[in-house]
């Protein structure tokens, strides 16, 4: 279960390496991040293939194209600094 794309001006690299029914291990730049399905919970009923399909955009973030989904570096290096916010209307934040 690996997919591998680079950036061809810092050739960072990033690849998922994982998938389980907690979440998706990836790696970017050597360095290897466990995303939990509680921190990304759109990506918990995602096809493999959409997962696999991992590639860097510019080079501080990483995106999944069919899911529409992107994160910065800096997220997965410090997430105590991103906490997830869900807005279920205009006038409500909550905080997960």
């Amino acid at each position: 279960m690996q997919n591998n794309s680079k950036n061809n001006t810092n050739n960072i690299s990033v690849s998922v390496l994982m998938i389980n029914g907690q979440g998706i291990m990836i790696s970017v730049g050597g360095q290897d991040y466990f995303l939990s399905y509680n921190r990304i919970p759109w990506m918990r009923d995602a096809s493999i293939n959409d997962v696999l399909n991992v590639q860097m955009c510019g080079n501080e973030a990483i995106e999944w194209p069919a899911l529409n989904v992107d994160l910065e570096i800096d997220s997965l290096r410090h997430p105590e600094r991103y906490p997830l916010l869900i807005k279920r209307s205009p006038a409500e934040i909550v905080t997960a």
